[in-house]
């Protein structure tokens, strides 16, 4: 049985990419800090006769991180697929942000990433069969948007990160991807939209139609299930996309 550990994985992008991968048949690891919705999904996958089993993982911490992978590798014995995913958002006018908030978005967003790979590139690397290791980007990985200038910094990072560590990783047989969807309706989504609303002085309905789908082709929001789609694919890949961004938009930061 292949493996699966995903960051973030209680709700959003990360639940539906758990749930994807379980019913593949792989023995996933949802990793994330609110272990009440973390084990519920848990329960839900094992009533189904699926393998799942929950770790708290912030992944901020290089402790949690390391302990969260040791988890993984006593439960299942190999490391096959992880997707570093967890994340936040928090918005502010540019010389109105806080530091302190920075520093919070580089900690899960840029910190978290590497500390994610890299303990998957270690335990990939001893088993000696290789893995892939899949980053959540954004479409914000390619184009600036206002009020979010760490998230930009962090995404357009990851993707950095991705290429890098494909170089590394080649001759091991471990292959890096990074999924970059436009806007999705997830709960850290729908947050944003009040926020911006009032940052921007602009109605809601107006952060819909005029900021998070103004450059989409057909108005459309990708969805979840995109993103758990494109992770099955890759899953699979053999090499030749690595390194590579995918860009799951709508048409919008078309090459």
């Amino acid at each position: 049985m292949k493996t699966a550990l995903i960051t973030g994985g209680a709700s959003g992008i990360g639940k539906a990419c758990v749930i994807r991968m379980a019913r593949e048949g792989y023995g996933v690891v949802v990793a994330d800090v609110n272990m009440a919705a973390t084990e519920a999904l848990v329960q839900e996958l094992t009533g189904e006769g699926l393998a799942a089993i929950a770790v708290h993982m912030d992944v901020s911490s290089e402790q949690e991180v390391e302990a969260g992978f040791d988890r993984m590798m006593e439960a299942y014995g190999s490391c096959d697929l992880v997707m570093s995913n967890a994340g936040i958002q928090i918005v502010h006018p540019f010389d109105e942000y806080p530091f302190a908030d920075w520093k919070k978005m580089m900690a899960i967003h840029a910190d978290g990433a590497f500390l994610v790979a890299r303990a998957a590139f270690r335990r990939m690397k001893a088993g000696g069969k290789g893995g892939r290791i899949v980053f959540t980007g954004s479409v914000q990985s390619f184009v600036g948007s206002k009020l979010k200038e760490p998230y930009n910094f962090a995404k357009h990072g990851v993707a950095g990160l991705a290429k890098a560590v494909a170089r590394e990783g080649a001759e091991y047989g471990i292959y890096t991807y990074t999924i970059c969807p436009s806007f999705i309706k997830t709960p850290l989504v729908e947050k944003q939209i009040p926020e911006q609303a009032r940052d921007l002085g602009i109605s809601e309905e107006e952060v819909v139609k005029n900021i998070m789908l103004r450059d989409t082709v057909d108005g459309q929001f990708t969805t979840v299930e995109d993103v758990a789609d494109m992770l099955a694919f890759l899953a699979n890949d053999k090499g030749a996309l690595t390194g590579q961004s995918l860009r799951l938009t709508h048409g919008w930061a078309m090459m």
